[in-house]
């Protein structure tokens, strides 16, 4: 006898999926209101040298300051924030028989293309 069939009706086929998998927690955005970045700053000054960049780059963090003796500063998450990539555009190509983008007035399939 098959297994899709049960005395409680059909099997859910996705059962295990619902909670593992890739990226389950891929709408937590770092430095948004709900989920601000954790920051650790050793002394006043940096701490107003990171709130600028935070504000700068428009986004929330809760900043402590360690005033102890072998504090070590932790701003990585405001770093990874900051060095992201934005999406890049690229132009859409010339079709074949249009004017070269390069300026030699021939037809692109005959000079770059």
């Amino acid at each position: 006898m098959s297994d899709k069939f049960f005395f409680k009706g059909r099997q859910n086929a996705r059962q295990d999926h619902k909670t593992s998998g890739f990226q389950t927690k891929a709408n937590h955005k770092p430095g948004s209101k709900k989920y601000p970045l954790a920051l650790v700053v050793t002394n006043n000054e940096r701490l107003q040298k990171v709130e600028a960049l935070v504000a700068e780059a428009g986004l929330y963090a809760e900043i402590t300051v360690d005033n102890s003796e072998g504090a070590v500063e932790s701003i990585g998450e405001l770093t990874m924030a900051l060095s992201k990539v934005s999406t890049v555009k690229v132009e859409k190509m010339p079709d074949r028989n249009a004017p070269c983008h390069c300026g030699s007035e021939k037809k692109f399939k005959k000079c770059c293309g």
